[in-house]
């Protein structure tokens, strides 16, 4: 079946199903005592700018796999954002919320099951948290969806939110009583040198090699408790949540965003090349310095630039402003900001399908790289370093790239890290560097 016929198929399984929205601003409440009361599908999405969504259950669903996962994933928005009955703000405006896979034929194996290659929700039940306000809102869609029902649902939800504590009590960390790296230290440096060696051979410019870390737990882990952990540590990052099931959640604080689209207006930036903050005022001048002064770290950051550009150039007028250091609780990047104007009204779903993989989280040439990656790495990425963020009606919306990031249920967890590999990388130094980006999720599950 070709695009064209998911969506035409997509479309009538959605005939005469209407979207009603209510929503009621509400006093200020705890959103992780909220999000602990609410059944899976759970989404949580909070970006530096003060934006702060979190949603529970789920009104309608999109799923998609192979290929075709992006039109297949638009065509069903469309039909579910078809007909809307909306009253609220426009904070409060139906968001699908979700994200997609590292690779397209990605199958859902442990840690990953419950998981597909492509998943969004239109949460039923959700608080908003925007310019100093705080909202509820409840949707209903089907066929059998009106405003008598939804004003009934939001009722209820107010009611329940009630019960809610206005702050709920910080629960400690689960502990780690075992880990293991999937890819050890010998063998991960061993990968690299085989790489480096590619590269210098010439047929590649980058690659990024990631790896994994299993960690057992000595209690339950509690995903509300951790995001609150991380909004306190890392405010100046992303936090984002997704969780289909009540088996297994994917969370994290990243620090880069993917792509923001408002209108005709795009940002987006290239974040890449990393050194460690130091523990004094001069040990982390030093640090920023050697990353001015690096031409590897220079030369990887100007790829993932100039690659940007590049895909972003078929949508209209680019713009790329000047590399900046990124500081960040534990770590710093090198960081090129890019904007965009677009010239017609793409949707943002079609700017992630351009731009995922970055040359950040992938390499260059982009499908040599990838088949050097699936060559090479010995487990599986699954959501790691994927699109995680939403979408609305207009086609609108936010993503971040999903690193810094974990897939934890129960009293396992899975962390990923991985780095930017160039010729003249140095696999020791390769390793070390690797260590500081497992650290904001490990930090918060330790003891």
């Amino acid at each position: 079946m070709n695009p064209a016929q998911r969506n035409q198929q997509a479309t009538a399984s959605h005939a005469e199903a209407t979207l009603v929205s209510r929503s009621c601003e509400i006093p200020d409440v705890s959103f992780r005592a909220f999000l602990a009361d609410q059944n899976a599908p759970r989404v949580h999405w909070a970006s530096p700018d003060g934006l702060e969504l979190v949603g529970g259950g789920a009104a309608a669903h999109l799923a998609a796999s192979g290929p075709g996962r992006f039109d297949r994933l638009r065509g069903e928005a469309d039909a579910v954002f078809d007909e809307v009955d909306r009253d609220g703000p426009a904070a409060t405006r139906p968001r699908m919320l979700g994200g997609l896979s590292f690779d397209a034929e990605h199958e859902g194996t442990p840690p990953w099951t419950g998981f597909a290659a492509a998943t969004f929700v239109l949460p039923r039940v959700q608080l908003t948290r925007s310019d100093d306000a705080t909202w509820l809102t409840v949707v209903e869609y089907g066929p059998d969806a009106t405003p008598e029902t939804a004003a009934t649902a939001l009722d209820a939800a107010r009611e329940s939110l009630s019960e809610l504590p206005m702050m709920r009590p910080s629960g400690g960390s689960p502990g780690v009583v075992g880990r293991h790296w999937r890819t050890p230290r010998d063998e991960w440096t061993a990968q690299v040198e085989r790489v480096t060696e590619r590269i210098r051979s010439g047929d590649l410019l980058k690659v990024v090699l990631a790896t994994a870390l299993d960690l057992d737990l000595a209690e339950s882990v509690d995903i509300p408790d951790a995001l609150e952990r991380l909004r306190r540590t890392y405010p100046e990052c992303y936090r984002f949540l997704v969780q289909p099931t009540d088996d297994a959640a994917f969370f994290g604080p990243p620090p880069e965003r993917l792509v923001k689209r408002d209108g005709r207006t795009v940002e987006t930036e290239a974040l890449a090349g990393s050194m460690p903050r130091g523990e004094t005022p001069e040990d982390d001048a030093g640090y920023a310095e050697s990353l001015l002064e690096s031409e590897k770290l220079q030369h990887e950051q100007q790829l993932v630039a100039d690659t940007i550009c590049e895909q972003l150039e078929q949508f209209g007028d680019v713009t790329a402003h000047d590399k900046r250091i990124r500081k960040l609780s534990n770590i710093q990047h090198l960081q090129t900001p890019i904007s965009a104007t677009l010239d017609a009204d793409t949707h943002v779903l079609s700017l992630v399908e351009a731009l995922h993989p970055t040359p950040a989280v992938g390499g260059l040439p982009l499908e040599a790289a990838l088949e050097t990656i699936r060559q090479t790495e010995s487990f599986d990425r699954g959501w790691y370093a994927s699109p995680v963020g939403w979408f609305d009606a207009e086609g609108n919306g936010e993503f971040a790239v999903g690193i810094r990031s974990g897939v934890a249920g129960g009293t396992r967890a899975t962390l990923f890290a991985g780095n930017g590999i160039v010729g003249d990388s140095d696999p020791e130094a390769e390793w070390e560097e690797l260590q500081p980006k497992v650290r904001p999720i490990l930090d918060e599950l330790e003891r």
